[in-house]
């Protein structure tokens, strides 16, 4: 398998992933528009995908562009920021902002 293949079966899941925590935190927040365990369950796993691709668009090998790489570790750094303000108050805009952004 090619660099470029690897990255593109990475992005893949990575994709995947993302999608898969955005109808997580929407299901769990309808469900009970409060912080519950299910939705500090999903906001978590959010937050372990974007602590990983701030990794992987850090390492002096990424093959993404520079522009690129910026961009993503401020959206990364803005996704931790949310996180950890909902635990303080959880609104369903902050909730909408975060699903938004990961559909």
């Amino acid at each position: 398998m090619s660099s470029n293949e690897l990255f593109e079966s990475l992005s893949e899941a990575q994709a995947y992933e993302l999608t898969r925590c955005a109808i997580a935190i929407d299901n769990a927040y309808s469900d009970a528009p409060e912080l519950t365990s299910d939705l500090a369950a999903a906001l978590n796993a959010n937050l372990d995908i974007w602590v990983a691709l701030r990794t992987l668009v850090a390492r002096e090998d990424c093959l993404l562009d520079e522009n690129t790489c910026k961009n993503l570790t401020r959206l990364a750094d803005f996704v931790a920021d949310r996180t950890f303000s909902m635990a303080e108050s959880c609104s369903e805009q902050a909730i909408e902002t975060l699903i938004k952004g990961l559909s």
